[in-house]
């Protein structure tokens, strides 16, 4: 008998879905072994009904539930309970839905402060209201799933890799837990180091690293080592798939920006960074953006407002 697989996606993207889609010649393999009941990206399938008849929203039972993004307002919020209600098992598919995601940088500010800065000018009425009607409510800030509901898997990436994806339901499949290596970047990462006491500074990544392009990747200097601030110490592996390439970033020749969280689901990206930038003689004060270490972690009071905005 097919598994009943039933979608949703809060305050997100569409990146993840179309990770799905990239499946390709996978997920056609994997489609006689599946029922999709409710997904968004796939099929129509409304919340209160085809015909709008019903008064709260009913999302059928499911064995698996696919749910991207976090939860901003109180839509995202019914519609998480609802996921969490009628399926057995609950995956928080992409960075959003586990850790905030880009969405959830603005947990560096209140909402007052966001209509301030983006929805008022000079012109704007000063006694205008926010829109109520028909409009869902805004929540205090953006959060990741497992800060409202319960996650039984966590598949981070923004978007996750497909190899992943197909992974997972390989795994619920044959009726095990899909597992992820805890590895970092940097476990993963083919250039070359030399190890600490390099790089006194962190320098923005306004100028070209130093590598020559008729040479491999494991020919570049770390790219840290060149004094870029790149993420991969603290985010979690798995942006190259299961083909053992470089990660994506790195491949490119680019520091890693952290999309696929922290390497362990409880991490501080930000903290752990600091950590290991002190570790090896660096000057943390040379770090041009820190608020940058967690514009994809946000969630979880790791970003939260002050009067100018921050953490």
């Amino acid at each position: 008998m097919p598994v009943k697989i039933a979608g949703e996606w809060l305050n997100s993207c569409s990146g993840c879905e179309i990770a799905i889609l990239n499946l390709g010649e996978t997920l056609l393999d994997l489609l006689p072994q599946l029922d999709f009941v409710h997904i968004p990206v796939l099929m129509d399938h409304k919340h209160y009904g085809q015909l709008g008849d019903k008064q709260e929203i009913d999302i059928p039972k499911a064995t698996v539930g696919l749910v991207s993004g976090g939860i901003r307002n109180e839509e995202h919020l019914e519609v998480a309970h609802e996921m969490r209600k009628k399926c057995d098992i609950l995956i928080a598919l992409g960075t959003c839905a586990t850790h905030g995601g880009i969405p959830a940088m603005i947990n560096s500010y209140t909402n007052e402060q966001l209509f301030d800065q983006y929805y008022h000018t000079e012109s704007t009425d000063p006694d205008a209201q926010v829109p109520a009607n028909g409009v869902s409510k805004l929540l205090d800030r953006c959060y990741a799933l497992d800060e409202q509901i319960k996650v039984d898997i966590y598949l981070p990436g923004c978007p996750p890799h497909p190899d992943q994806i197909a992974a997972a339901i390989l795994a619920l499949l044959a009726g095990k837990t899909p597992e992820l290596p805890f590895k970092s970047v940097c476990d993963t990462c083919p250039t070359k180091r030399q190890g600490k006491g390099k790089v006194k500074e962190i320098k923005r990544f306004v100028t070209t690293p130093e590598f020559d392009p008729d040479q491999p990747i494991e020919e570049m200097q770390c790219l840290l080592e060149q004094g870029y601030l790149c993420a991969g110490p603290v985010t979690r592996a798995g942006c190259a798939g299961n083909n053992g390439e470089a990660p994506r970033c790195i491949s490119a020749r680019v520091p890693c920006r952290g999309c696929y969280g922290p390497v362990r689901q409880e991490g501080n990206q930000l903290l752990d960074m600091l950590n290991a930038l002190v570790s090896n003689g660096i000057d943390i004060k040379s770090l041009p953006d820190r608020d940058s270490l967690l514009r994809f972690s946000g969630a979880h009071n790791r970003l939260t407002p002050n009067k100018k905005g921050g953490y």
